[in-house]
């Protein structure tokens, strides 16, 4: 698991700016993506900041933050906060693996993981999923989002730089299994087809899940 989590934190950071680039801007052109966050803002309301969790160059950080949202982001790549930092300098960024997250327990009222969950394998899901949860307050919401399907794919190649990436496709049922499993209580499970103008061409899931009171 070590070497994973390695060749993850190895691959972005050689990728950083380029990734930056490309999706820095992109909830421009997302707006179901945005309806998602608007109601994951509502439902936390004022029980503390939503964490942009695998945040990338933050762009889910600073659209929330622009609705006038306490947020922060975390990302296993050093050089990938240091983009979101740079693009986003009213907006806290530090680094973590959400296998085993820096951060306090009971710290945040929310989380949007919006694609972070597909470089963990399925054996440690429900590790990860519990380590999301230890971090959200009592009745914090997690948003959580993925690629749906049952494949593995794998990437040596990126932007013409060297990477070693796994990316996980999963199902709605067996995420819903794993939030119960991880103690969270499902609420409901969202899906939409890909915008292949703007996206890779994938059908997407999007999760709300809450830590009981």
């Amino acid at each position: 698991m070590q070497d994973l989590i390695i060749n993850t934190q190895t691959s972005y950071d050689r990728v950083a700016t380029e990734y930056a680039e490309k999706f820095k801007d992109e909830m421009d052109d997302k707006p179901f993506d945005c309806d998602c966050l608007d109601r994951l803002a509502h439902e936390v309301g004022p029980l503390g900041p939503i964490c942009d969790l695998g945040c990338g160059p933050g762009q889910i950080a600073r659209y929330l933050h622009r609705q006038v949202v306490p947020t922060l982001g975390v990302d296993l790549s050093p050089r990938m906060i240091a983009e979101a930092q740079r693009l986003n300098p009213g907006i806290h960024f530090h680094q973590g693996d959400m296998l085993a997250l820096p951060d306090k327990d009971n710290a945040w009222g929310g989380i949007a993981a919006f694609y972070c969950i597909i470089h963990i394998p399925r054996e440690k899901i429900i590790h990860a999923l519990r380590e999301m949860k230890r971090v959200l307050k009592p009745g914090g919401i997690l948003l959580i989002t993925f690629h749906m399907g049952n494949e593995n794919k794998h990437l040596d190649e990126w932007w013409n730089k060297p990477v070693n990436l796994d990316f996980a496709f999963f199902q709605t049922a067996e995420m819903e299994n794993w939030l119960r499993d991880a103690g969270f209580e499902w609420e409901e499970t969202l899906v939409r087809d890909p915008n292949p103008e703007v996206e890779v061409a994938t059908r997407r899931a999007y999760l709300y899940a809450r830590k009981p009171i």
